[in-house]
C-alpha cells in the first residue's frame, strides 16, 4: 500500500504555492506546549494538538480504491459535551498544498475551525495530483463518515481543499451525501495569482523541471527540490526570509508566534504531479484534468486529445454553499474569485451565501486571530441552517 497523504476528523490540506489536500482544525497552543512539529508525527495529532486541549480524538486510516492509505483525525464532541448518543451533524475538513492537517490546529481551542466546530454539536472529520483526491480521496473519506455516521456531510475547504471540492461537486461526486459546504478562499481560476514564489514557480515549469529530475515526490525539505527554491529565491521580488508572504501574500491578521509554528511543520511533501497540475492550471487558466502533454497520451487517458474540463456550473443549484474570500488574498484573487461565483449566477438565490472580507490574505482564513469572530461562526451559523 502507498501512502499518499493526510486527511483529519475525517480531514484534508495543504497550503504553499498553490495548495494541496488534508486537514482541518488548528491551534496554537499544541505545539507550544508539546514540544516541536515533529511531535505530530511522532505521536499523532490527536495526541499532539487535541486530546491536550481536553477534547476526544481518534486517529483512523482509510484505504483508497488505488491503495492509498489516508490518516484522518475525528473528533467527536466538545469539551462539554458529556456524552450520550446524541446524533451530531458530521463535517469534513480539508486542508490545502503542501501543508497537513496541523495548519488549522496552530490557534489556541477558542480561535481554530475544527475544536469550534466541535463545540458547536459538530462531529468532524478531516481529509491530499489532485484529480487523484477527486476521483479516489474524496469519495473514500466520505463515504467512511457516512458509513460510520450515517448522515449527511457538512464540508469544509480551504485553497486546494476547495478546488477539489468544486470539481468533484461539478462531476456530480459526493452530492448525494453532501449537506452543505464552506469554501473558505477559494481557488479554482488562478489566472491572477500573484504571491512572488507562486508565480515565478508556476512560470519556471517548477512540476515538469522536477519530473525531468526523476522526482515522484516533490519535497521542499529534500535537496533538489530546496536547490531549486533556493534558485526562485535569487529572484530580486522573492523574499524567501519572508517565506509565509512570499507563498500566499501579506496577511493582516497572524500572530508571529502562530506563524513561527506554521514554519516549524511547513512546508510539507506533495507528488510532483500534483505540483505540475496546478501549475498548469495557472498557466492555462482553466479548470482541467491533468495534460500529459502529448495528444496521443491524453487521448490514451480520456478518449479526447485534451484533459476534459470540469464544469463548475453543473454543480446542483439548490447545493448549499458558503463562499468566503479576502480582498487582500494574492492566492485567491478578487477577480479569480469572482470568476467562480459567476459559474454560480443560476444557484439558488436562497442556497447561496457570499461573504468578502477585505482586510484577508490567504492564511488569515486558517490562522487569523480574529478568524473566529469575521469567519468561523458564520460558518457555525449557516450549517446550522441547512439541519
Amino acid at each position: 500500500m502507498a501512502l499518499r497523504g493526510q486527511f483529519l476528523i475525517f480531514c484534508v490540506l495543504v497550503l504553499l504555492v498553490f495548495e494541496s489536500r488534508s486537514a482541518y482544525g488548528s491551534s496554537r497552543g499544541w505545539l507550544g506546549r508539546a514540544g516541536d512539529a515533529t511531535a505530530a508525527q511522532e505521536i499523532g495529532i490527536c495526541a499532539s494538538s487535541v486530546i491536550i486541549h481536553g477534547y476526544k480524538c481518534q486517529e483512523i486510516d482509510v484505504t483508497t480504491k488505488d491503495g492509498y492509505i489516508l490518516n484522518l483525525q475525528r473528533i467527536p464532541e466538545g469539551r462539554a459535551a458529556g456524552g450520550g448518543q446524541i446524533k451530531r451533524p458530521p463535517v469534513l475538513i480539508q486542508h490545502g498544498v503542501l501543508v497537513d492537517g496541523l495548519t488549522w490546529l496552530l490557534n489556541p481551542p477558542e480561535q481554530n475551525l475544527p475544536l469550534i466546530l466541535a463545540d458547536h454539536g459538530f462531529d468532524e472529520f478531516w481529509n491530499w495530483s489532485w484529480d487523484e483526491l477527486v476521483a479516489y480521496d474524496l469519495p473514500a473519506v466520505f463515504d467512511h463518515v457516512y458509513e460510520q455516521t450515517g448522515q449527511k456531510i457538512h464540508y469544509v475547504g480551504h485553497s486546494l481543499g476547495t478546488l477539489i471540492a468544486l470539481a468533484s461537486f461539478s462531476e456530480g461526486l459526493q452530492v448525494d451525501k453532501l449537506k452543505s459546504a464552506a469554501l473558505l478562499s477559494p481557488i479554482a481560476y488562478l489566472s491572477y495569482m500573484r504571491t512572488a514564489l507562486g508565480v515565478i514557480a508556476a512560470k519556471s515549469f517548477v512540476g515538469e523541471i522536477t519530473t525531468l529530475l526523476g522526482l515522484a515526490e516533490f519535497n521542499p525539505k529534500g535537496k533538489p527540490v530546496a536547490d531549486f527554491l533556493k534558485s526562485l529565491c535569487t529572484n530580486p521580488v522573492v523574499n524567501c526570509y519572508d517565506l509565509l508572504t512570499s507563498l500566499t501574500g501579506r496577511n493582516c491578521c497572524l500572530n508571529s508566534s502562530t506563524v513561527d509554528l506554521f514554519l516549524r511543520n511547513e512546508p510539507q511533501s506533495t507528488s510532483t504531479k500534483n505540483m505540475v497540475h496546478l501549475a498548469q492550471t495557472v498557466r492555462d487558466g482553466v479548470i482541467a484534468k491533468f495534460n500529459y502533454g502529448r495528444p496521443d497520451y491524453n487521448l490514451m487517458h480520456y478518449g479526447e486529445f485534451r484533459p476534459p474540463i470540469y464544469n463548475i456550473s453543473n454543480i446542483p443549484h439548490d447545493l448549499p454553499l458558503f463562499v468566503s474570500y479576502g480582498g487582500n488574498d494574492a492566492l485567491a484573487d478578487v477577480r479569480d474569485v469572482e470568476n467562480l461565483l459567476d459559474s454560480f449566477k443560476f444557484h439558488d438565490g436562497d442556497k447561496l451565501g457570499v461573504q468578502f472580507i477585505k482586510s484577508y490574505g490567504h492564511a488569515d482564513f486558517i490562522m487569523g486571530i480574529n478568524a473566529k469572530d469575521i469567519v468561523y461562526n458564520q460558518v457555525v451559523a449557516f450549517f446550522k441552517r441547512q439541519n
